[in-house]
């Protein structure tokens, strides 16, 4: 992949601005160490930083283009899968190519279809295209938000960028957080709510989303979304359909000039693609297929099974990878490693994350990057077919709140009276809940408890889905390796959502059309191996090595953490250790040492980013 940033300032000429340019794309560089260019044109200023992907001694950005007397420029981080068929139609009409790029493919079919192009695309993206004759600045972002894109509205001045940090080394931007910022990040982070960008005056072009902006101001609009319709398939038919996209899917992610590999848990999402990659590869004579998998050191003394976490992955792991003749790279973290990393975690995301969830990826990430430069992996599996465990637990399933962040009373009680006064966080959480209800597309006729079904699947669509793609992107790209997500396939998204509760559960089972689907792929025990997440470590080193940050950090007074917190009773809970480590306060795998990792962020978050609150 690659980072793009940018100005349009009207009152500017943004060629006397090279340097603040520079500077802005230097933040990305992470993000595509390969090539950095920039481009300027009257008010426009565009930088950009390339991994190379496809065709990489032709695809140098920005690219610029005349069309009719016209000039047009583009800045585009993504992979474009149906690239191929797009090339012939565009061609059909005329045009002509001087690379092997999706990022000119994306720009001739600007140039060709106008704004509605994005209609016409399969794959994950964040791209701004500059008119120089219409003086207009177009931001689009892929329908799931695979891909990254902040932008900011101030002074009359569109600032943009994959990151907030380029948006934050802008001249004279500042970085400050309201009420409301902070209510994301205490209520409701470690998710966001969408087009929530945190910092003020940052927001994030929300995912199926375009935005103009010219001299007459500016407008965005909505160009993808879920649409509810009656569903007709039976279960048979289904998951004919369901493996039909599946393999296509894999096979056009497949589609690189550089070593390609996937992420293999010995779960069934990352093993169906895994076996499908590879299927592939062989048929066309490739090379054996890598695959990677990460534990943590003593793990399989400490790991015991819960609710959340059924079973250790390690044993499925060498069972997948010996049925498929895989290389197999198997990466192993210790605890000082995961202590380490929760620092470069919030450097990556520019915010609070998933603490040592975050950071492991990140070392993962990077150590894959030694072997390949693009990963397949299995996310949006659970959100899409309905794996977690809140669609099955009636505790979780009829809970009138997120269900993934169950514990918003036990975080306010951690917070400083006067913090929680300000930001009211539990009427924070119960607003932004009431907002995502609100937003789901109703199918006449549902039964209450069918309406309940799909309002569940539209949160964790739109509401988790997208904290677990955040970290993906930002966690893989901080070590430049991108990581495709093949159920992210907008096709497959679009038929499972109307797909009824029954048959998504075919043979009484979470993700039950999956495992049909699956059938003569897979091996048996994999099929029917039960949901484990991405695994966490479980050594009880890991809880004392936080515990005893914390504990340095209370003792600290020039902490910015302590004015926002209850001191005593994060003193009470934090060291209490009668309680118990696995009850998850976010998601399956964030547990009390998760929680309290993730307050050492937000010290290390603002310290590092100087963030002002106003």
């Amino acid at each position: 992949m690659c980072g793009i940033t940018g100005w349009i300032d009207w009152k500017k000429d943004a060629a006397r601005y090279a340097e603040e340019l520079k500077n802005m794309t230097r933040t990305l560089t992470h993000r595509g160490p390969d090539d950095t260019g920039t481009w300027f044109s009257g008010s426009c200023a565009f930088g950009h930083t390339r991994l190379a992907v496809m065709d990489p001694e032709n695809g140098k950005q920005p690219m610029i283009r005349e069309a009719g007397g016209k000039t047009f420029a583009i800045v585009y981080n993504g992979e474009l899968y149906n690239a191929g068929e797009l090339r012939t139609a565009l061609q059909q009409r005329g045009h002509r190519f001087r690379t092997n790029c999706d990022t000119e493919v994306v720009l001739l079919s600007h140039i060709e279809w106008g704004e509605s192009c994005v209609e016409r695309f399969n794959g994950i993206y964040a791209y701004a295209v500059w008119d120089d004759a219409g003086q207009a600045c177009f931001l689009a972002r892929d329908r799931l938000g695979v891909k990254p894109l902040f932008f900011a509205l101030k002074d009359e001045t569109l600032i943009f960028a994959s990151e907030p940090k380029a948006i934050l080394s802008y001249p004279g931007f500042r970085a400050e957080v309201d009420a409301e910022g902070l209510a994301e990040v205490f209520a409701i982070g470690p998710a966001r709510t969408p087009g929530h960008g945190i910092y003020r005056h940052i927001y994030e072009l929300k995912p199926g989303y375009c935005l103009r902006f010219d001299r007459t101001g500016w407008s965005q609009r909505q160009y993808w979304k879920l649409e509810s319709r009656p569903f007709a398939d039976d279960a048979g038919t289904a998951a004919e359909r369901i493996r039909e996209l599946l393999c296509d899917a894999v096979k056009i992610q497949l589609a690189s000039d550089v070593p390609i590999c996937t992420l293999l848990s010995g779960g069934l999402d990352s093993s169906a693609l895994t076996t499908i990659a590879s299927s592939h590869l062989k048929r066309n004579g490739c090379e054996t297929l890598r695959t990677f998998s990460v534990d943590y050191r003593d793990n399989d003394l400490h790991f015991r099974a819960n609710d959340f976490q059924p079973n250790a992955d390690a044993p499925w792991i060498r069972r997948m990878a010996d049925f498929l003749g895989s290389t197999h790279h198997h990466i192993v973290f210790d605890t000082p490693e995961l202590v380490s990393s929760l620092r470069q975690a919030v450097k990556a995301r520019d915010f609070p994350g998933m603490a040592d969830i975050d950071g492991s990826l990140y070392l993962f990430c990077r150590e894959i990057k030694r072997h390949a430069t693009v990963a397949i992996s299995g996310e949006a599996a659970d959100e899409i077919f309905g794996g977690y465990p809140w669609f099955h637990r009636e505790e979780m399933l009829t809970a009138n709140t997120f269900p993934w962040s169950l514990a918003t009373k036990e975080r306010a009680s951690l917070l400083s009276s006067d913090l929680k006064a300000w930001i009211r966080p539990e009427d924070y959480v119960a607003r932004r809940y009431r907002e995502a209800i609100a937003e789901v597309p109703a199918l006449p006729g549902e039964t209450q408890l069918e309406q309940r079904r799909r309002e569940m699947s539209y949160l964790n669509i739109t509401r988790f889905m997208p904290t677990l793609l955040d970290r993906k992107d930002r966690m893989s790209m901080a070590g430049s390796l991108e990581v495709r997500v093949p159920f992210c396939d907008h096709r497959i998204v679009e038929y499972m959502w109307n797909v009824p509760w029954d048959v998504k559960t075919t043979g009484n089972r979470e993700k039950g059309l999956l495992r049909k689907a699956l059938e003569g792929i897979l091996p048996t025990e994999v099929l029917r191996r039960k949901k484990s997440p991405y695994p966490k470590t479980f050594n009880p080193n890991y809880l004392s090595a936080v515990q005893s940050e914390l504990r340095n950090l209370l003792h600290d007074p020039s902490s910015p953490l302590l004015p926002l917190i209850d001191k005593k009773n994060v003193e009470t809970w934090a060291f209490d250790d009668t309680l118990s480590d696995h009850k998850p306060w976010f998601g399956q795998l964030m547990g009390r040492a998760q929680m309290i990792a993730y307050l050492l962020q937000v010290d290390m978050w603002l310290r590092e980013y100087r963030v002002s609150i106003v």
